[in-house]
């Protein structure tokens, strides 16, 4: 049998290739440069092959490094399975979660009343974040992230597509009578990050809207908390939007939707995915999804009841300009 490399010269080779930094590797690792830079050159002595190669622009990763990578970390995540197995008696019943502040607070949180109350021994940790954990360094068992779903070394289920459409409150809709794409160029637009969200939707529509106004919220959760608040109309995800629609506070004026390029998908380690509380919180995520599912088949657009919810763009027919 070969001889394997140690758990360290797999941490710093991980840490090295995710970061293609040799003194940050080490910063995250508490350890000296010199160290990791050991710890590298052992590695690549017991595989007889360069990891890393320096450039004018910094470190890269040879080919031999970028086909090592996925066993390396495929390796200490197993590790981390394993020593999460050995210590079952203390960590049955703890669950550490990470997924993005805005799928935090408008999908997940208000709906985890009643699953905490049916397992009152679960001890779960729910961390808010936009990065993408490294499962082989940070201490966490499942999450959820928005994206292709194109993370080979891990074991990923999708929990749900999505579609993108306007929602305003019934009260501001009252008051703005919102019947065709066109109408929104008069509308009080609130916008996610970036105004060209709303400027791209309209144009598959058959709309241009030159220089669409309104205010920029840099969360998506803070610009339909706005469009709740009676604010004006907010491009929305499906997964975001679907407890507000589901009960009344906010509604959809048309039923144009285009599909996001995104979905929402639950990843862990391949080696933990076994593991029962991350199978039991990992099918409710997805019974919380299907229902989700249900109740939006179930409800019609507020304006032209006769249309499909979802719809596609149809056939571009003579274009409409409408100016902000």
């Amino acid at each position: 049998m070969p001889r394997l490399p140690s758990t360290t010269a797999l941490k710093a080779f991980e840490a090295a290739a995710r970061l293609l930094n040799f003194t940050q590797a080490a910063a995250e690792l508490n350890l000296t440069q010199g160290a990791v830079s050991h710890q590298i050159h052992t590695l690549e002595g017991l595989l007889s092959v360069r990891l890393f190669e320096r450039r004018a622009r910094g470190l890269a990763l040879t080919e031999a490094g970028l086909r090592y990578l996925p066993y390396a970390r495929e390796a200490l995540e197993r590790l981390a399975a394993g020593a999460a197995a050995l210590g079952a008696g203390a960590r049955s019943q703890v669950l550490t979660v990470t997924l993005s502040p805005n799928f935090a607070s408008k999908w997940l949180v208000p709906r985890l009343g009643d699953f905490l109350a049916a397992h009152p021994t679960l001890d779960l940790r729910i961390s808010a974040s936009r990065r993408h954990v490294d499962f082989a360094v940070d201490d966490i068992d499942l999450a959820v992230r928005h994206g292709t779903g194109d993370w080979p070394h891990l074991h990923v289920t999708r929990l749900c597509p999505e579609w993108v459409f306007p929602v305003c409150s019934p009260g501001y809709l009252a008051a703005h009578p919102i019947a065709a794409p066109a109408d929104l160029a008069a509308a009080g637009l609130l916008h996610d990050r970036e105004r060209g969200h709303w400027r791209q939707w309209l144009a598959a529509f058959g709309v241009t809207l030159d220089e669409p106004q309104g205010p920029v919220f840099s969360d998506t959760s803070l610009a339909i908390d706005a469009a709740v608040s009676g604010q004006g109309v907010v491009l929305a995800r499906s997964a975001l939007a679907a407890l507000d629609l589901a009960q009344g506070r906010l509604v959809r004026p048309l039923a144009e939707a285009l599909p996001a390029p995104f979905a929402y998908w639950i990843v862990c380690p391949r080696g933990s995915a076994g593991r029962p509380l991350i199978r039991l919180f990992r099918d409710w995520l997805l019974q919380q999804a299907a229902a989700d599912a249900e109740r939006a088949a179930a409800v019609r657009p507020a304006a032209r009841r006769g249309s499909r919810p979802g719809s596609r763009p149809k056939a571009p027919g003579p274009r409409r300009r409408a100016r902000a």
